[in-house]
């Protein structure tokens, strides 16, 4: 997973993370590539907010008429997202799953969004999990930042431009990751975001 000190079966990668999660109190904001590119989202269709955790970026996708699934290792996280869900009125399919064990099948999803999550071993599955025309929302953070956000384990973060090399038969339309000369305030010092499609 981002953590560096997670643990390496899934069981207890879960229990971390449901530790993690059994203390929030909020619903995150959808991710910023989402929020940067809105009008590159295809018109509806069925997405998948992969690794979701609380799955603020599941509801946001919802409420703009995405048939979402959305999966994460923590049992915590998955319930909250339901009832965050139910309390909003709206549908999508939330479920405890393993990735690695049973990452996405081929042409399922008209678009993917990743978020802070990085297994580079899952990216040709992501890839070929797009349908035609399909588009990949993904932004996690980068080794050469600007800030202390995110893992310290550089391994749990993208080296320079490699997260464009982890997607090599999808089209990249959009690339951002200004790295140490990021304005402060503008949350992207630590991030790279790409909106990447398949022919």
């Amino acid at each position: 997973m981002t953590d560096p000190t997670s643990p390496t079966t899934p069981e207890d990668c879960a229990r971390c993370w449901d530790a993690r999660y059994e203390g929030a109190t909020a619903i995150p904001e959808p991710a910023l590539v989402l929020r940067q590119w809105p009008h590159l989202l295809p018109d509806g269709g069925t997405a998948l907010d992969l690794a979701c955790g609380l799955g603020g970026n599941a509801l946001w996708l919802a409420e703009r008429g995405f048939r979402v699934s959305a999966w994460d290792l923590s049992p915590i996280a998955i319930a909250r997202l339901r009832e965050a869900a139910r309390l909003r009125g709206l549908q999508l399919d939330a479920q405890v799953r393993d990735l690695a064990a049973l990452p996405p099948t081929p042409e399922s999803f008209d678009l993917i969004l990743v978020a802070h999550f990085l297994d580079r071993t899952l990216a040709p599955s992501i890839a070929a999990a797009l349908r035609p025309d399909g588009l990949l929302f993904y932004q996690t953070f980068v080794r050469e930042c600007r800030g202390d956000r995110g893992p310290s384990n550089p391994a749990y973060r993208l080296a320079r431009n490699e997260l464009i090399s982890l997607f090599p038969d999808l089209t990249i339309r959009v690339y951002q990751a200004e790295g140490p000369l990021a304005a402060s305030a503008a949350g992207l010092g630590d991030l790279a975001l790409m909106v990447a499609q398949r022919a």
